[in-house]
């Protein structure tokens, strides 16, 4: 099946920090993925800027050389990476300073959309935000994209925010968070809201509780030092499981629009309980073997920075009073895989005398590896000799249903940028969603720091420490293997 490609309109896109590892990897790819299904203007520029000496036919050897790496497109030829590079240009530019600032300006075309993608780190937001505005690059239809972190706490963030707004308005500020832009994502607003069987059903009357993973089989390796001042915490539960977690719980929008679906996900984390101590685990991986532990690839002997959060939410709202959302996530651990499981109850009573060690129906919505959709459902086993139940799934995997070439399952980024020059902040964060976020962890953190506590240690490749499995066994429960 064909991915259906809609043409945006003619932009200038410059990424600042356009030699970086994001940009090699993520961004330079997925526009080019995008110029090959049709998606990208023949017209359309990219303007790389970064501090590096670069000559244009050496930048343009640099994406070449990224392209035939991060490309696997069957589709992809020499003739259509030449073409891309022919849309390029370098510029080298001082992020903190004045040099580069008036090429930029005179390179720029008008009457065309101007995006701004900042692939830099946050520090960086504001002063470049400043120096867009002094150079007089920007105009009411140019755009900004931030990545995360968005500030390490409520105080940074609302700070950033005010910062930002000075230059920009509100619908100028893309902060981008790459899980909304997941296939298995946005399909789960269209499972919940475009089809009749699961809304009535998702609510604390038919789910007994909800599971949301991210676990990654890999350590901190070279992000040590950035990763030991944020923590799974700040770098993982605050974002990402956060717009997760708000998607899976929110009220269905009253139409498929930026202010509308924000809005729901805001009440979300508005209607959140306090997190109670006794509902939250941190873990540190240590030495196993020849895999070295948190300390050592951190750099930090004494860190006491988590890299496993296991924790229970609970919202006080109509829909899921006693519903509980279990979220975790780690590092080291013996899996990669990201889902969202929805664990429905079982029948108020069954008919059948040997269906006890049945499990309930559960949906779980997969982002990676291999996204897609699996329902497990009880059948009867097939065969004479009586009523014997079985579970069986009812499967959908993108790649088999769309096909696995990368043209039809666009990379979240690459979605996202579009989305960018649409000027479709749908699946982008709002200030104040971002602040709400903050201010439910900012109190957890603060407990972390006040007490000194240290994380529980796991060993590489488990699931994690005990006492995350505790988390869910005194309420009867137990983790999804993944």
């Amino acid at each position: 099946m064909a991915a259906q490609t809609i043409p945006v309109d003619d932009f200038d896109l410059v990424i600042i920090g356009g030699t970086g590892d994001l940009a090699k990897r993520k961004i330079l790819p997925g526009l080019f993925r995008r110029l090959c299904a049709g998606q990208m203007p023949e017209t359309a520029r990219i303007i790389c800027a970064a501090r590096s000496d670069f000559t244009q036919d050496e930048f343009k050897s640099f994406v070449r050389e990224a392209l035939e790496k991060f490309v696997k497109s069957k589709k992809k030829n020499k003739k259509q990476i030449e073409f891309f590079l022919e849309r390029l240009s370098y510029i080298k530019l001082d992020a903190l300073g004045d040099e580069g600032w008036e090429p930029l300006a005179k390179t720029l075309r008008k009457g065309v959309i101007h995006a701004f993608y900042f692939s830099v780190g946050p520090s960086l937001f504001a002063p470049l935000a400043e120096r867009l505005l002094k150079h007089k690059i920007t105009n009411d239809n140019s755009r900004i994209v931030v990545e995360k972190p968005f500030g390490r706490d409520l105080a940074s963030a609302q700070a950033l925010n005010a910062e930002l707004a000075r230059s920009f308005n509100e619908d100028q500020i893309f902060r981008i968070d790459h899980y909304l832009g997941k296939e298995t994502v946005q399909n789960l607003m269209a499972l919940r809201f475009a089809n009749a069987l699961f809304e009535p059903l998702w609510n604390s009357q038919h789910i007994d509780h909800v599971q949301i993973t991210v676990a990654e089989s890999i350590g901190v390796e070279g992000r040590g030092a950035y990763y030991d001042k944020s923590g799974a915490m700040r770098d993982m539960i605050q974002n990402h499981l956060m717009q997760l977690f708000c998607l899976t719980a929110m009220e269905p929008p009253a139409t498929f629009d930026a202010t509308s679906v924000r809005d729901e996900k805001l009440k979300v984390i508005k209607a959140l309980d306090p997190i109670l101590e006794v509902d939250i685990v941190r873990g540190q991986y240590r030495a196993d073997g020849d895999s070295p532990s948190y300390q050592d690839e951190s750099g930090n002997p004494d860190s006491t920075t988590e890299s496993y959060i296991a924790l229970k939410a609970n919202l006080s709202n109509w829909r899921w009073v006693g519903t509980p959302f279990y979220l975790r996530t780690g590092k080291k651990l013996r899996n990669r895989a990201s889902e969202i499981a929805v664990v429905f109850k079982d029948p108020p009573h069954s008919i059948f005398a040997d269906s006890q060690d049945l499990k309930g129906n559960v949906l779980t919505i997969r982002l990676q590896p291999d996204e897609g959709i699996n329902l497990s459902m009880t059948i009867k086993e097939p065969g004479p000799g009586g009523m014997r139940l079985t579970e069986v799934p009812l499967d959908m995997t993108f790649a088999e249903v769309l096909g696995d070439d990368e043209l039809s399952i666009p990379d979240a980024y690459e979605r996202l940028i579009m989305d960018v020059i649409r000027g479709d902040q749908t699946l982008f964060m709002r200030g104040d969603e971002v602040e709400a976020a903050w201010g439910w962890v900012d109190p957890i953190i603060k407990n972390w720091e006040e007490k000194q506590a240290k994380p529980a240690p796991y060993d590489a490749g488990g699931n994690g420490p005990d006492d995350s499995l505790m988390l869910m066994h005194k309420d009867g429960r137990r983790w999804r293997e993944v």
